[in-house]
């Protein structure tokens, strides 16, 4: 693996992610995925500033009865780290991509599990190909606009300070690893390393703070449409089994976006954690995985098997 992919060696945090590595070539970019197990698709779609470790113990949970696949978007993981003048980090770009491993792939009768950003970037990959996907599972995200931002995260969008702050100095995902928990206690120090580890200089930083400058506040914003539509394409999933699992105290992703999803949604399972932040699977993977596996279960008591579509 080339140098400036792969994350310093810290054997305690590479012990917690026993996974094999699988690349996509895009364009002459690498595209790092796992696909661990065999089975029903369940595609797992990080956030920012996370990337597939954040999905390891869901990993480990599912893999025995389900495929299990979890990309890095390119700039994230160890995915390529391409600079800004060559690759767009726009949501309709990341959305392509996934959609593209998903063809590679084959990927059919999809439960997408996707949290944080990873939820306009799977939302918007089911509504432009929506025959592909069954369910969902949605936690701490958004595929809707909105005109909440935090003062925290509009503060890395200023010219200037937002890259000095983000990528100079690494504030964004230092300050992810205190403030989108509830109990910071809950990381141990291998598990910080680990969400810490592919973004260890300026340069590896660039996907980090151009999610930040990706949150379409403004029509002018040139995301703005793209998840206008993607918010628009929810009414047409309404008839998918819905699984909303939230923690309560994300300052970022409130429980007003939960209630956002449940104007789309109003059929969803709901599971309000009331002591987890943000980083909800971090905080709380046992209740995670415990409600993940009863919605899966479910549906197949219903007579639709995790993957029918």
């Amino acid at each position: 693996m080339p140098p400036e992919t792969t994350p310093p060696s810290d054997a305690d945090w590479r012990t917690l992610y026993p996974f094999a590595s699988h690349y996509l070539d895009l364009g002459g970019l690498r595209y790092h995925y796992l696909d661990e197990g065999r089975g029903p698709a369940l595609l797992m779609a990080h956030g920012n500033p996370t990337w597939s470790f954040y999905w390891r113990e869901l990993v480990k949970a599912f893999r025995g009865r389900y495929r299990v696949v979890v990309p890095d978007h390119i700039g994230c993981g160890l995915s390529d780290k391409p600079h800004p003048r060559d690759y767009p980090y726009r949501l309709a770009r990341r959305i392509d991509d996934l959609g593209e491993l998903i063809r590679r792939l084959d990927l059919r009768d999809v439960t997408l599990v996707a949290h944080d950003w990873g939820g306009a970037i799977g939302m918007g990959a089911a509504v432009a190909m929506p025959e592909r996907f069954s369910r969902f599972v949605l936690l701490n995200t958004a595929a809707f606009r909105s005109d909440r931002i935090p003062w925290r995260i509009n503060l890395c969008r200023v010219p200037i300070l937002g890259p000095v702050a983000v990528e100079g100095l690494n504030l964004f995902v230092r300050a992810a690893l205190r403030s989108a928990v509830a109990r910071p206690e809950r990381l141990s120090p291998a598990v910080r390393r680990g969400l810490a580890a592919p973004y260890d200089t300026w340069a590896h930083r660039a996907a980090v703070l151009r999610f930040v400058w990706d949150v379409p506040m403004k029509p002018s914003h040139p995301s703005y449409a793209r998840l206008a539509e993607i918010e628009q394409g929810l009414a047409g999933l309404a008839d998918r089994p819905v699984c909303l699992i939230w923690g309560m105290k994300d300052w970022c992703f409130t429980p007003e976006f939960l209630d956002r999803f449940l104007d789309f949604f109003p059929s969803a399972e709901v599971h309000r954690l009331d002591d987890a932040g943000h980083y909800v699977v971090e905080e709380a993977p046992e209740e995670v995985i415990a409600a993940i596996k009863r919605f899966l279960e479910g549906a197949r008591r219903a007579g639709a098997p995790a993957g029918a579509g």
